[in-house]
């Protein structure tokens, strides 16, 4: 089974101190980036020792308690794994064969499958389900007296992300680190330094950090630290293939102990600490004022983490599904989507994408609602459970009577391991990371992500998609990340907007088609953490009835993306203006048709409209965040939720 941490929490120490109570003191602060294991290896009397366990970190301590006082060197890692199971064995740290060397990694090595087949064949034993371990193994065949250049030699095998620490009896005052595009920062202390994945693990100790770049190789020492240039090394040394990414060259037999071709140089890449004036608590947020803000910031880097792996040159690969026959999938009758609240939302937008590209009716269930009714479940339907936790009741209960009734059960989830996954036959996982704000927002864009690509993987199965539609949709969603990361400068506009209309009493959301879904979840949003009473409606039913709430003293957010619909949302915007409605419109960049019926104009970049759900909600959050702090309420801990 693979493993992919993501998000995990990584800390190392070398200094002339009792190194076990400084790393489990950095564990605790990390230890809302993963909860699933926690693991420390150290240096003790010249030898390599350590301890790990599954659960929370309190397991770990009870475990550690009065041992390895005397070590003066170690690192620490709380896991949050997205695949395989959470246990003592796949916990990090790892150790190689002879137990010389431990490792701990954030990050995905995307290679790790090939990697582990080649180190097996070669005589290597694996222990674990991760990917992390073929690190380890190929720092331990690399290696010939410099710790530093082995894991040089490591990492130009490595393709992935991955943020890396590695000790060694043999050097028992010495980390070597290593970053790409994975979290790490090193903390220079008097008589020590310091690693770790965030600032809120060293701040207790140190408030002098180096923020590392992509391919920063660190050595330190209690008494000093060195950093060099990777991608430059391993291009001097020939490992890289030419085009300035890292080489995948074979492991050459009787790897084992091979010769390096080049010592480290003694020149090295400066870098110069800054000091940290920051709280603890304003660091665990990574300087953001809430955890929400900080996670609606997340989102770029979670939907990369939830792409990547999944979609290769203009293909995808959902691995998880390759068990169940394509015929399955061929005969579908009906797909079933069952959630709550915000994870509904994301099904409704999946609705939309299921049914345009695979060409099979879909059914949005309210899971408080599905698991009573009576509604005729076959051996042909296919249920998807949407849930970020995996543990929602009335989800868990739909599914079970559901899978009673014969359907095949597929779960979207953040977490793993957790009570719905294990009741279905298939899961995919999302790798949002833990989401401390009660509020979703990056496992709400998450979802989305990957129920699309499972759109995508489904057309393609069923031929109701073509291979140049499919190659040209998967083009665009692997371009979505940066579209967010342009998203995100909206935030002082979406600021000035709650704040504008801070003192309403009501709001409403209107949007059609895929963004129909987008109303009901900014609604949600707005109401949940502000208290300010908002509805969503489907723009088209305004005439229904709704119209008749319109007045100059509330506003109406209207998602108004291009789109095949754009004329018909148009005009349902012109019937709220004519009634002396006040509108805020969330456009496409370019379009200045939608100015002059909008008080307000929000835009966002141009995607095709099945991808717009993941753009238009970013505003929506930001506003709800800002109505929220503006009225005094804090956005983490809305209450009665």
């Amino acid at each position: 089974m693979e493993d992919s941490d993501t998000m995990c929490g990584i800390i190392g120490y070398v200094g002339n101190k009792s190194a076990v109570p400084i790393i489990v003191d950095g564990l605790r602060r990390l230890e809302y980036r993963g909860y699933d294991s926690a693991g420390i290896a150290v240096v003790d009397d010249g030898h390599l020792a350590g301890q790990k366990a599954k659960g929370h970190l309190e397991v770990l301590e009870g475990k550690i308690a009065n041992k390895f006082l005397s070590a003066t060197t170690g690192i620490g890692h709380t896991r949050w794994a997205t695949h395989g199971t959470p246990s003592d064995i796949n916990a990090h740290p790892h150790y190689s064969a002879d137990s010389r060397f431990a490792v701990v990694h954030n990050g995905i090595i995307e290679n790790h499958h090939e990697l582990r087949a080649e180190l097996t064949k070669l005589g290597f034993k694996f222990q674990s389900d991760t990917d992390t371990e073929v690190i380890v193994h190929l720092l331990e065949a690399s290696y010939t007296g410099d710790l530093a250049q082995a894991l040089l030699h490591t990492i130009a095998r490595l393709k992935g992300a991955f943020a890396i620490l590695a000790i060694c009896e043999s050097h028992p005052d010495e980390i070597v680190a290593i970053r790409n595009h994975s979290p790490l920062i090193l903390g220079v202390g008097e008589n020590a330094n310091y690693f770790a994945s965030d600032a809120p693990a060293l701040l207790a100790h140190t408030r002098d950090v180096v923020f590392l770049d992509d391919f920063d190789l660190v050595r330190a020492t209690q008494a000093d630290w060195k950093v060099w240039d990777a991608q430059a090394m391993i291009k001097k040394l020939g490992l890289d293939n030419g085009n300035g990414k890292i080489a995948r060259q074979r492991v050459p037999s009787g790897m084992t102990g091979r010769v390096m071709n080049a010592s480290m140089p003694s020149a090295s890449r400066r870098r110069r600490p800054v000091h940290l004036d920051m709280s603890i608590e304003q660091a665990e947020k990574g300087g953001y004022e809430h955890f929400m803000l900080k996670e609606i910031h997340e989102q770029p880097t979670a939907i990369e983490n939830t792409l990547t792996g999944r979609i290769g040159k203009h293909s995808t690969f959902l691995s998880e599904l390759e068990f169940i026959d394509n015929e399955f999938w061929r005969n579908l009758n009906r797909i079933i989507i069952v959630a709550c609240g915000t994870a509904l939302h994301a099904g409704m937008v999946a609705k939309y994408a299921l049914e345009d590209l695979c060409e099979v009716p879909v059914d949005c269930a309210v899971a408080s609602e599905f698991r009573y009714g009576k509604s005729p479940v076959t051996k042909n339907d296919l249920i998807i459970a949407v849930t970020q936790s995996g543990e929602t009741a009335d989800t868990l209960a739909g599914c079970e009577e559901a899978k009673k009734k014969g359907a095949k059960i597929l779960t979207i989830c953040n977490v793993l391991s957790s009570s719905i996954p294990r009741l279905s036959h298939a899961t995919l996982y999302t790798h949002a990371g833990p989401e401390i704000g009660v509020a979703s927002t990056k496992a709400y864009t998450t979802q989305i992500v990957l129920l699309e690509l499972l759109a995508i993987y489904l057309g393609r199965i069923r031929g109701t998609l073509s291979k140049k539609n499919a190659e040209a949709l998967l083009d665009e969603l692997w371009s979505i990340p940066a579209l967010v990361r342009r998203t995100m400068k909206l935030e002082k506009e979406c600021k000035a907007i709650a704040e504008q209309y801070s003192a309403v009493a009501n709001y409403m959301y209107v949007g059609r088609r895929y963004n129909y879904p987008t109303a009901f979840e900014g609604a949600l949003k707005l109401k949940e953490i502000s208290y300010i009473h908002a509805e969503g409606y489907g723009a088209g039913e305004m005439k229904h009835g709704p119209i008749a709430l319109v007045t100059g003293e509330f506003p109406t957010v209207a998602i108004c993306v291009e789109s095949d619909i754009y004329d018909k949302m148009l005009s349902n915007i012109e019937e709220i203006k004519s009634r002396g409605g006040n509108v805020i419109g969330i456009a496409s960049s370019g379009d200045r048709k939608l100015q002059k019926f909008v008080d307000r104009i929000l835009y966002i970049p141009r995607t095709s409209e099945i991808f717009s759900p993941i753009l238009s909600v970013i505003p929506l959050q930001m506003i709800a965040y800002y109505a929220a702090v503006s009225r005094g309420c804090n956005p983490d801990k809305p209450r009665n939720l």
